[in-house]
This record gives structure tokens, sequence and C-alpha cells, in this order.
């Protein structure tokens, strides 16, 4: 057990109240009852130590208790590094004092350091009485990345503030705009009724309404032109019902959805109206000007060129302009799961219409086929230096010589992404393949033998090809290979405990004293936030999610869906969550910087040169106390598919 700290002494009665303002003044003691910060002061010492004297390191045995700087800097890291940094207001070490173990890293003052301590048997029973003080420790990864967050975007601003959005976060709630009254009748209100209303508001659109307040049908400015100006028959105006011309159905969202899912509806549909619901009541409308101030294009008209292109010259020409709209949204603080998702939805546009083009070209039937995507697209998480995961699912009518003309037709596809900026794939898994463009009959049969004998090809087949997402095409032609992934993975214990013990290949970069783990790339100390950072999550995710029979593609629902059927407590899984995206947002923005020291003109994977290292010395304290506890927590998942599935 580690001695109690030296030298220190119990505060006079006089300092009490100074010191209880000066607790209340910082996070989380400002939330407690105050009956709770006088009994943590009660048993509090205080310390003091000159620059350079160690406070605690492995080498003093069990944490006695959580210190609480007062004044002063401690700077911590393992052996002589100084890796992070403990300012006024913060404590540590909480995980060592509330686990009964001995710290991994050496705390030192940096400066004359005064400091309150709290014994931990003390600590931890204020920890389980207070819930404020219990959240606050538990949380403290998803704290830290809001910390990070903020941090980012005031230098992302001062770096882009002439191209950044509007000071609006995609994270708020739509009701955080305000609400504004939608001009809306009744879907038998006659069309010159309803004009002329729309010319007296000013407004581009209209909406119909029943008797509950619910959304029938919209008509908006740009529907007149096709469905009023240009009728055949011409329309009588006063004599035709809303009803006739209106645009159903409506696409609304809640007032509680984040500004995102408004772009990403905007984006999906080609419409720039989204009607906003409480309860399923129309009571507001948010509109894509509303949403976007961007200089260039906004995430709706870079989507609506994508899906509109004329040729794969047009295409080539729009690719670069994702990763610069990832640029500007970076610079506003979106959160690492918002980008990775719109990112995947702007490629997927562009993919779409590569294969529509493509297959227009070539004569093929697109009802016959579905273009899917595997790895990081199938789940919706791409980032900007990514490569092609694909394949093609065809209909069990395609006979031998259609299904040549579908390969000739992916690999000009192929080619035609790559050229977009998205190289080929170097392990081949691309629909122009053979291997990668079979019957639907073919993919069940090869997915069940996976399953079914678990060799090490298999494993990593089924790492890649079983997250799959339709993306273009017959998408009903992938639904059934996913329900056999679902309803067959379960009931085959082998295969998920090789896949298990698969997933343990690459660990976390850490070191055994739970530091951070780096290796020498040229003359830079680098960290692969794939390899040994995200990867661990994805595929602990992937086999959780395939043991319990989850319907989730993505890393962050398998998570939370799987961790919910095995009973993991919420604020845990979400800690899974959370510790994911932290290592998500920092991949991006290594790209992101990477990507503007090239200029903006370059396409999104321009720079093949280990696109997932970020160098070290880069992080400022905040971000490597960020990194290392969402590699903890990687850490931490690993072990319990390890205990669950190999050491059984």
């Amino acid at each position: 057990m580690q001695p109690p700290p030296s030298p220190s002494s119990s505060p006079s009665s006089a300092l009490l109240g100074h010191l209880a303002a000066e607790l209340q003044a910082h996070a989380p003691f400002r939330h407690l009852a105050p009956a709770s910060v006088q009994a943590l002061l009660a048993v509090a010492q205080q310390s003091y130590f000159a620059p350079g004297e160690v406070i605690c390191s492995p080498a003093s045995g069990v944490a006695c208790g959580v210190w609480w700087v007062r004044r002063g800097v401690v700077r911590g890291g393992v052996g002589g590094d100084a890796g992070f940094q403990i300012e006024a207001g913060e404590m540590f070490p909480l995980g060592a004092a509330l686990a009964q173990r001995a710290v991994t890293s050496t705390y030192r003052a940096h400066d004359d350091v005064f400091c309150l301590h709290f014994a931990a048997a003390t600590f931890a029973g204020l920890v389980q009485s207070d819930p404020v003080l219990a959240d606050f420790v538990q949380a403290r990864l998803q704290h830290l990345l809001g910390l990070s967050q903020a941090a980012l975007q005031g230098v992302m601003q001062g770096l882009q503030g002439a191209q950044a959005l509007a000071q609006q976060s995609f994270e708020q709630p739509l009701s955080t705009l305000g609400r504004r009254t939608p001009v809306a009748v009744s879907p038998e209100a006659s069309l010159h009724e309803a004009l002329t209303l729309m010319n007296a508001r000013s407004v581009g659109s209209v909406l119909a309404l029943d008797a509950q307040g619910a959304a029938l049908g919209i008509l908006t400015r740009h529907d007149l032109l096709p469905r009023v100006a240009l009728a055949d028959p011409p329309l009588d105006a006063r004599r035709t019902p809303l009803r006739a011309v209106m645009s159903t159905p409506v696409h609304t969202l809640d007032m509680a959805q984040p500004l995102q899912q408004a772009a990403l509806l905007m984006s999906r549909h080609g419409i720039r109206h989204v009607p906003l619901t409480e309860g399923g009541r129309v009571v507001s409308l948010v509109s894509e000007r509303d949403l976007f101030a961007l200089q260039r294009r906004s995430l709706h008209q870079l989507g609506a060129a994508l899906r509109g292109a004329a040729d794969l010259a047009t295409l080539h020409g729009l690719a670069p302009e994702i990763p610069a709209l990832v640029r500007q949204l970076l610079a506003q603080g979106v959160a690492a799961r918002t980008l990775t998702e719109l990112v995947s939805h702007l490629n997927d546009a562009l993919v779409e219409r590569v294969v529509a083009l493509l297959a227009a070209q070539q004569g093929l039937d697109v009802a016959r086929a579905c273009w899917v995507a595997f790895g990081s697209e199938g789940r919706a998480e791409q980032t900007i230096a990514t490569d092609q995961d694909n394949g093609l699912v065809l209909d069990d009518e395609v006979g031998p010589a259609e299904r040549e003309r579908w390969l000739a037709m992916a690999r000009q596809a192929n080619q035609a992404l790559d050229a977009c900026g998205f190289p080929l794939c170097k392990g081949g898994i691309m629909a122009g393949e053979p291997a990668c463009t079979q019957t639907r009959s073919a993919w069940a049969a090869a997915f069940s033998a996976w399953m079914g004998q678990g060799q090490p090809e298999d494993l990593l087949k089924a790492g890649i090809f079983f997250d799959l997402r339709p993306i273009a095409g017959n998408v009903a032609l992938a639904a059934p290979l996913r329900a056999l992934i679902r309803e067959q993975a379960p009931s085959r214990p082998r295969f998920l405990r090789l896949l298990a013990a698969n997933s343990l290949t690459f660990r976390p970069a850490l070191n055994w004293h739970g530091g951070l783990d780096t290796v020498l790339d040229g003359q830079r100390q680098v960290i692969d936030l794939k390899l040994h950072g995200t990867a661990v999550f994805v595929d602990a995710a992937r086999c959780l999610a395939l043991a319990h029979g989850q319907t989730a593609v993505g890393t962050r629902e398998r998570l939370l869906g799987a961790g919910q059927v095995m009973g993991v407590p919420l604020r845990e899984r979400e800690g899974w969550a959370a510790a994911f995206e932290v290592l998500q947002m920092l991949r991006l923005r290594a790209q992101v910087d990477r990507g503007a020291a090239q200029g903006p003109a370059r396409p999104p994977s321009s720079d093949p040169a280990h696109p997932n290292h970020i160098d070290f010395e880069t992080l400022n304290d905040l971000d490597r106390r960020l990194l290392r506890d969402a590699l903890r927590v990687a850490r931490s998942l690993q072990q319990r598919v390890e205990l669950d599935w190999v050491r059984v």
C-alpha cells in the first residue's frame, strides 16, 4: 500500500469555507450537494510538492487516494517521459485509486504544486453514494472527448475561418434552430388557394396537413414547373385540389433529432424542405438554407451534382470536393461519427452514379445485380483515405455469358473509382475480380462454408465480406445474405471462437505500463490509429454482433446493440462507442491536416504513405490523454472478447 502523502495537514476550520468555494468552481464539485463537499473536505489533507518531486509512481504500490490540484502543474508519463499534463482543478489518479491498484505512470511536480488529498476509501464511498460524482468518474472519456472537440474547433476555425460553416453544431437538435410556423392548408384546398398563400407569405413551399396536424403532402416552388405549368392536360387551379399535385410521402423529422439528420435526408432524397414534428404533429420547417452557409457547395448540392453527373469526367472533377467539404465540417467541430457517415453517403452517391453510367453504356439491366460495399465502406465508416472493397451480387438467373459482361463493367467501374481517388484494393477485394462477382446463391454457399470450416482464409474473408451493405442496383439481392449471416453465425461456436482469436492479432498501441506505445517511422515516433486502434473495436464489435445475432453493420451500433443483449451496463457500452469515436476523430484530423498541406485539389487518397499514422509529437497534452484512455478501453474490450470466446 502506498504511504499517505507527506508533508501534509488537515485543513483548519477557517479554511474549509474557502476550500469549498475553490472546489465548487470546478467540475464535478460544482454540481455536488454542499453536504457532500463538506464531507469530503472534512477528511481531506493538504499536500505540497517541490518542483521535480515525485508524487506517486508504479513503485509506490497501491494508490492510497486521489489528489486534486489546487495550484501548479503535474506532469505524468512512463519512465522519464512527460506524456501528459495535469493542471489546477484536475484530479489524479482516479482509475488506480478506485480499482485499488498501482498507477502505471509516474506523476511529478513540474513547479510548486499544492494539492488536496482524499483517501481512496473515502473517495470511493462518495462515488458510490453521489450519482453526480459517479457519472463524472464513469464518463471521463466522454468528458475528455468534448474538451478535445472544443479545442479542435477553436484551432481549425482560426486556420480556416473563411471556409467554416455557420456556427451551429450539426450535433445540436433541430429545435435549436428556433420554430418557424409552416405554411399549411388542407389537402382538399384548391391549388389556387395554396399558390396564393405561398405568394402572400413569400415562401417556397406549402404543406398539406390532416386534422391532427400530421403531414400528408408538400408542394414546393420546384414542383410548379413540371407538375403545374407543364401539366397535360392543363390544370384548372381553382378546381384542382392540392392533393392532386402535392408530393407524397412527406419526409419528416422529430424536433429532437440532430441537424445532421436533416442534412442527410435532404441529400438522400434531393429535397430542400423538411417538416419538423412533435408527437407526429408538424410544428416547424427546416430548409437547406437554414442548415448551410457554405461558400462552395452544400451537402445537398454536392450530393445532387454527384447523382446527376452526365459522365465519368464530371465525377472525376467532383470527387476532390468531398474531402474539401469534410474539411469545412471538421472546422465546425462536427463529431467523428457524423463525418464518417457523411463521407460514406457522398462516396455512395459517387459509386452509384459510376455503376449507373457504365451499366447503361454496356446495356446491362441494374435490376439483375446489386453493387455491394465491404469493409469500412460497408460499415459506413469511411475516412478520407480509403481504398476500394466492393463486389457484385447477381440474380440467380444470370448465366455465364451475362456474368462476363458484368465483370467487364465492374473492372471499368473499379478503374473509374481509382481515377476519382479511391485506390484499387491491393488484396483484390473488388467487383472486377471473378471471386467478388457471384450469383446470390453462390455468395450464400460461400458464406455458409466459411462459417462451417473456419480456416484462416475463411476468417479473413468473413472479416471483410460480412460487413456487407448494398449500394446500387437491386438492393433486395443483398438482403438474404445479411439474413443468412445473422441466422447462422450464433449457432457456429467454433467459427465464433476462431474469429475472436483472430481479432486478437493486433493489440492496442499500449505498452505494459499502460502508456502509449509508438514505433519509429523515419524520424517520427508514430502510432497506427487503424491497425492498433480502430481495428480493435471493429473486430471486437463484429464478433459480438455475430455471436448475438445483431443486424447492425456499423461498429458503434454493433457495440451498443450487442452490449445491451449481453447485459453490459449502459455507461460501459457507451464508453466503448465513445472510445471508438475518439480514434476515428484523430484519424480524420490527421488525414485532413495532411490533405490541407498538399492542397485542396488533391483527391481523397492522394497520400498513400501511412494515412493512419499519427505523429506523437503533434499531439497536445489533452489529445495524448484522450488517445491513451481510448486505447485502454480498447484493451479492456479485447480482453472481454478473449475471456468470453477464446479462453473457454
